[in-house]
C-alpha cells in the first residue's frame, strides 16, 4: 500500500512526464505529426513495377500516342466497371512540355520529360483535385529478358489518395497494357 509520501511522489513524477512528453511533442514534432521548420514529412507515394510482354518502344509507344492509349482506355477496369469518363478524346501530345487529357478528360496533365522508349516524366493530375494541384508520374523502361520491366513512381497527390490511385494504375493502365502490348 502506497504511503502519502510515495503517492506524492508519484503524482510529481507523472506530473513532470507529462510536461516532458508535451513539451516534446510542440519542440520537436515527430516525422508522423509533419513539421520541422519549413520540411512537411506528410506525403504518400506509389512504387510499383511491372513485366510486359512487349518492347520498350511498343510500352512507350502505347503510353505516348494517343490512338493507342485509347485503346488502353477501352480495356480499362473504369470503363468495365462502368463509370462514366468524360467527354474529351483522347489527346496526348509528343512532345516534351505538350499536354495530355485521357480518360475522357478525367486525367490530365503535361509532359516534362520524354526520353523515346526508356522514359516519360509527366506533371499529373484528376480534373476534380483542387485547382493547381499536380503530382509527378515517372515511368521507366528498361529492357528486361524478351520485354520489358516499367518502373513506375507517383508522388505528390493528395494525401489519402494512395490506395484508390495504386489500384487505379493497375486496373486502369498495367492490365489493359498487358493485353494491347502481348
Amino acid at each position: 500500500m502506497l504511503d502519502q509520501k510515495d503517492l506524492s511522489t508519484s503524482r510529481r513524477e507523472l506530473i513532470v512526464g507529462a510536461a516532458v512528453a508535451i513539451g516534446g511533442i510542440v519542440l520537436c514534432p515527430s516525422d508522423a505529426w509533419a513539421a520541422t521548420d519549413d520540411i512537411f514529412r506528410t506525403s504518400e507515394s506509389i512504387h510499383q513495377e511491372q513485366l510486359f510482354n512487349a518492347s520498350p518502344k511498343r510500352v512507350y509507344q502505347a503510353l505516348t500516342h494517343a490512338k493507342q492509349f485509347h485503346e488502353i482506355e477501352k480495356i480499362s477496369g473504369a470503363v468495365r466497371a462502368g463509370q462514366v469518363l468524360g467527354s474529351q478524346p483522347t489527346e496526348i501530345s509528343g512532345q516534351a512540355g505538350g499536354t495530355f487529357a485521357i480518360f475522357g478528360g478525367h486525367i490530365v496533365g503535361r509532359h516534362i520529360e520524354l526520353v523515346p522508349n526508356k522514359r516519360i516524366v509527366q506533371a499529373w493530375r484528376v480534373a476534380n483535385w483542387d485547382p493547381g494541384v499536380y503530382s509527378i508520374a515517372k515511368f521507366e523502361l528498361l529492357e528486361h529478358d524478351k520485354g520489358t520491366k516499367l518502373v513506375f513512381d507517383h508522388t505528390g497527390f493528395p494525401v489519402g489518395q494512395a490506395q484508390h490511385l495504386a489500384d487505379g494504375w493497375k486496373a486502369n493502365y498495367w492490365e489493359p497494357l498487358q493485353k494491347i502490348s502481348a
